[in-house]
């Protein structure tokens, strides 16, 4: 039997460097001496693609070396369980966790990355003002305590953009380095990212993310104008950037994957229609007459007048006339009847879009030509709006930037946040490029909005995608003129005074709307599960030469004091790179929990007691258990190595185990 220790490497996050050094064994075995790179040989199996000057184009400060270390650097910490703050633990699927992005991303990578459809992204904006982010990184998780107040902060450092540090961009850049180099590995192949940022940032995002997924993977700037603002002396920045890169552009081209987005005003006008066929019956004419004139009274920046066009209605719905022409001249020419009079109409100048005379005469008699009174005019091709509902988008587009502040203000009472994002904005970039199971992220969570955008989309169209928040709960000072509202509000609901307790009543309000209005039937997965960053439970092995023997007897139980049997079950599943969210059953069997998840691919007792008897009996009861779940392929079953009294009892209990087909056992 197998024992897992804090160094094994099932029990650390992913070692991303590790990784690398197996691919370019494997892709160059020539280069390898000894189980070292040697460079040299590795530059001339890349004859001149290796860049050898010292000076070279790029993007270079204070500190990114120790930025992209850092993000290569494993994390020791675990995510704890917190089903008191949660929503619907048992049934949903989605994520929130509270801790510091950057280790909460490393932990999450062997569970879910390259499993990530879109990763949206509205970092602190670098504007002379402090973020909260830790610039001591020798022992991130004791410093994210320090931060969140869980540990004694007096000598703790925070990344401090004060107006008088001069190094606005240093600060800002080394915190996102190694945030945007994780985030990359928990992309699809189809997958990509949005990142909103305002004109301080953004000439260096561009390079940073040129260098971080590669220039060729860029796809977009999309220019959010947000409304015109009146206090500037000069020039009134009135927009902000949403920066979009792909995991693989040259992967969405080769199978043809397109982003498409959905036209605005399209339910006005169907309702328009639904109306007018009530008062008009078959009479279209009148209907299609009636609907012009309500296109001509909308106000000029309704969304539907941009499809005044489809002002024609017939028994199919709404449509257009639109040219029947062969496209760049030179089309067929041949006869077609008018319906009414008999007569050959006129003949499009370019030639008719079909050469096969045949199906122009289907399209006749299936009543998809729109013809002229007469056969003087030129006939046109029905063209229906419920066949061009989409469009790919825009990379300009105008959103009211004070919308959604007001709805968030009517939705928890108060203004707790400054400037959220608009969840319609962030829908649509999900609706946009998201299929109905695919997962969406937010690592700088903030006010929730990506989360309720991903509820909002799915109760639209029936969806069940999922989404993965991660938000640093900041302390909320009730002194600070800017955060004392949020602060108040925590103290009103009985919660605590930070930022990821507002996150998750958003939330909990957004879900009780949806649920309570028209869509709230398809609305779907309106929960979430909480996880808290925190120290790993497993401890790790200090020795103390000066007082060995107390500290032998100390860690006799090498997991961490206080720990619940469910933190470390979690814990497991995360260092085993199984969904935080996978179906778990658990049974009483000799007397100890044991706890089946995945449908029995992976089964833990972590009962303390376990002697010669009980091994016999529970080993018996494993086996019978798996069996009743059918497992498909291997289970591993994984114990408390001090739940054992002794290495007898651990010895048959895994010779049981082998016995009856589970090859698979171990002990932590």
């Amino acid at each position: 039997m197998k024992t897992l220790t804090p160094n094994d490497p099932e029990t650390r996050s992913t070692d991303v460097v590790a990784e690398n050094v197996d691919r370019l064994k494997a892709l160059f075995p020539e280069a390898v001496t000894e189980g070292k790179i040697d460079f040299d040989t590795l530059r001339q199996l890349l004859g001149g693609e290796i860049e050898e000057r010292e000076e070279k184009y790029g993007l270079n400060w204070n500190g990114k070396r120790r930025a992209r270390q850092l993000a290569l650097t494993p994390s020791t910490g675990t995510l704890r369980p917190s089903p008191e703050d949660s929503v619907d633990w048992g049934t949903t699927r989605n994520l929130i966790v509270e801790g510091d992005n950057l280790e909460v991303l490393k932990l999450l990578q062997k569970s879910y990355a390259g499993k990530v459809k879109l990763i949206y992204i509205d970092p602190p904006y670098n504007t002379g003002k402090d973020f909260i982010y830790p610039d001591n990184y020798r022992n991130s998780i004791q410093h994210y305590l320090e931060v969140t107040g869980q540990r004694d902060g007096g000598n703790r450092m925070l990344s401090s953009n004060t107006e008088t540090s001069g190094r606005f961009h240093t600060d800002w850049l080394n915190m996102m380095y190694p945030r945007l180099k994780l985030a990359r590995f928990m992309l699809r192949r189809d997958g990509a990212l949005f990142l909103s940022c305002d004109e301080m940032e953004h000439p260096r995002v561009r390079i940073v993310m040129d260098e971080v997924f590669g220039q060729e993977n860029f796809v977009a700037d999309m220019i959010w104008a947000a409304g015109r603002k009146n206090d500037s002396r000069l020039i009134s920045i009135s927009h902000q950037y949403i920066v979009c890169y792909a995991s693989d552009a040259r992967f969405l081209s080769d199978q043809k994957i397109t982003w498409r987005q959905k036209k605005k005003g399209l339910n006005e006008i169907y309702a328009q229609h639904r109306k007018l066929l009530k008062v008009h019956g078959d009479n279209y004419r009148a209907a299609s007459n009636a609907l012009k004139s309500w296109f001509r009274d909308l106000p000029a920046s309704h969304p539907a007048r941009d499809h005044k066009h489809y002002c024609h209605i017939d028994q199919m719905g709404v449509y257009f006339p639109a040219d029947i022409s062969w496209p760049g001249g030179g089309g067929p020419k041949y006869e077609v009847l008018h319906p009414k009079t008999g007569k050959p109409v006129a003949v499009p100048s370019r030639g008719w879009m079909t050469s096969d005379p045949r199906k122009m005469h289907a399209w006749v008699a299936g009543d998809r030509v729109h013809f002229g009174p007469d056969e003087t005019s030129v006939p046109c091709i029905k063209s229906y709006l419920k066949d061009r509902e989409f469009q790919a988008p825009y990379s300009v587009f105008y959103q009211d930037g004070r919308a959604a502040s007001k709805r968030l203000r009517t939705l928890m009472g108060c203004d707790c946040f400054d400037f959220p994002k608009d969840e319609g904005v962030i829908q649509e970039l999900v609706a946009m490029m998201s299929s109905s199971d695919d997962t969406v992220m937010d690592f700088f969570a903030g006010s929730g909005t990506t989360g309720h955008a991903v509820m909002a989309q799915n109760a639209d169209d029936g969806g069940t995608r999922r989404y993965i928040l991660v938000q640093l709960p900041e302390p909320l000072d009730p002194e600070n003129g800017r955060q004392k509202i949020g602060a108040a509000f925590c103290d009103d609901i009985g919660r605590k005074r930070n930022i990821a307790e507002l996150t998750k009543e958003r939330l909990r309000r957004a879900a009780k709307r949806l649920r309570d209005s028209d869509s709230g039937d398809a609305a779907g997965d309106l929960g979430f599960r909480v996880f808290k960053l925190d120290s790993s439970n497993i401890r790790a092995w200090e020795p103390d030469a000066d007082d060995l023997e107390r500290q032998l007897l100390a860690y006799s139980e090498h997991l961490t004091p206080g720990r619940t049997e469910q933190d470390v079950l979690y814990e497991l599943l995360l260092k085993l790179g199984l969904d935080l969210c996978v179906p778990i059953e658990t049974r009483t069997i000799a007397g100890k929990k044991v706890h089946a998840v995945g449908g029995g691919a992976l089964i833990v007792c972590l009962g303390d007691g376990l002697d010669l008897d009980v091994v016999e009996t529970l080993a018996t009861g494993i086996i019978a258990w798996r069996e009743e779940l059918d497992v498909a392929g291997d289970t591993r079953v994984v114990f408390k190595d001090s739940g054992f009294v002794d290495d007898v009892a651990k010895t048959n209990m895994a010779a049981i185990l082998h016995q009856r087909g589970v090859t698979d056992v171990r002990s932590l």
